[in-house]
């Protein structure tokens, strides 16, 4: 099938997954984890051919190692798709859920019920394991999904998908064409350009892609472009605490969104030369005085800079940050909750790393991506960042012209 057949096919597939139980999508769910874990074999040799081509892109300086690396396959990633299958299935349904009732007048009922959003474009590069992940995710939220990810993991994808698909053919019930794939470059820009047809787009990759898609679709997209985030450090914060977190937010993952790229000292603080002497210790090349505060080096990269107050601090972090994940480190509550309330970011701490800021270590399952939009999601997005909500209104008969004209009047009592 080309691109515009799937996507009709999904669209049919996205209103019977809306009136799916909750049992019936655990179910396909558990069949999914099995066949994965009965073809482990068929996955392993195809993920073998893709690194082959891989070292070859590595070489030609097409591909990073980084991205190498994430796109192997070995058994503790295998492990970990298929127990994240089982966790999903562990989550409460989130669709269907009444949020609240409102009796708008006697036999007048108002419903606020979550739904899926519909049909997900997921874009992404090189991690074959995101192909499980996120169709857990649209399978338990009871959304149809479109699946790209990067030429270089081509056979390992396709591997996954075709386990998947032969999973939920077996499901008796299960509506076909919930979950798709396609393959080419071009695939991309024709999903970019069917606004109407596919409800959301979630790139997951560089900024590069991110900002591509972000530029070049009428689409709404979840996601962000880049990871600045900071950590400031007041003139009260314990020494031992700044170091640990500090270097924990910046060491113990470079390349992630959430790691520290700016740390902000105040002027008051009185252990600055012993802090910029740890983070050199562990490792870390400590920039004062760099060109651009709005530079992420997803590397062992932090820029060091003294601020005269809280206030340049949290104005310089949405003056330079990019609304992911910012930390204070304080003894004072006071000052902790002034930051928080000011900074505009989606996460935002007090005395913890910002590596915290992650699907998983909130309790979410596995996560669809870190989001810094304003609106429908925002922070790390699980299952119920892929559902929106609709209102259902009950009556017997009532019609608004009795409300115009005083000959009834409305009650709006929450129930």
């Amino acid at each position: 099938m080309n691109t515009e057949e799937i996507v009709k096919y999904a669209n049919k597939a996205k209103i019977k997954l809306m009136d799916l139980s909750t049992g019936k999508k655990n179910e396909a769910l558990e069949n999914v984890a099995k066949n994965i874990e009965a073809n482990k074999e068929k996955i392993y040799e195809a993920n073998k051919k893709d690194l082959e081509y891989a070292k070859t892109l590595v070489e030609s300086g097409k591909l990073t190692q980084a991205t190498f690396g994430r796109l192997k396959l070995d058994e503790n990633k295998m492990r970990d798709m298929i127990k994240g299958i089982y966790d999903v299935i562990k989550l409460e349904d989130p669709s269907n859920k009444v949020l609240w009732t409102r009796e708008l007048d006697e036999g007048l009922i108002l419903k606020k019920v979550t739904a899926p959003i519909g049909v997900l474009g997921i874009i992404f590069e090189a991690r074959p394991d995101v192909i499980s992940q996120i169709s857990s995710l649209a399978i338990k939220s009871g959304n149809a999904v479109i699946l790209k990810g990067g030429s270089e993991a081509n056979n390992t994808n396709a591997a996954i998908f075709e386990i998947i698909t032969e999973a939920l053919d077996k499901t008796e019930g299960f509506p076909k064409n919930a979950v798709n794939l396609v393959y080419s470059h071009d695939d991309i820009k024709k999903m970019l350009d069917m606004e109407g047809f596919i409800d959301l787009i979630i790139p997951r990759g560089s900024n590069k892609l991110v900002k591509y898609i972000q530029e070049n679709t009428k689409i709404p997209v979840l996601g962000h472009a880049s990871g600045i985030c900071h950590i400031f450090i007041n003139k009260d914060a314990d020494f031992n605490m700044v170091k640990n977190i500090c270097i924990d937010a910046k060491t113990q993952y470079p390349t992630a969104c959430n790691s520290v790229e700016t740390i902000l000292v105040h002027k008051d603080f009185k252990q600055y030369s012993e802090l910029k002497n740890a983070l050199i210790e562990a490792g870390i090349e400590v920039i004062e005085n760099p060109e651009r505060f709005d530079i992420e080096y997803s590397d062992t990269i932090v820029t060091l800079k003294p601020v005269n107050t809280i206030e340049e601090a949290i104005e310089h972090i949405n003056t330079y940050g990019s609304h992911h994940t910012d930390s204070i480190i304080t003894k004072n509550s006071l000052e902790a909750e002034m930051f928080m309330n000011n900074v505009d970011s989606a996460g935002v701490f007090m005395n913890a790393s910002t590596r915290f800021s992650d699907g998983f270590r909130y309790g979410f399952g596995a996560e669809v991506g870190i989001s810094t939009n304003k609106t429908h999601a925002r922070g790390p997005v699980g299952l119920d960042g892929l559902c929106i909500y609709k209102y259902k209104l009950t009556g017997c008969g009532h019609i608004v012209d009795d409300y115009v004209k005083n000959r009834k009047t409305l009650k709006h009592k929450d129930i």
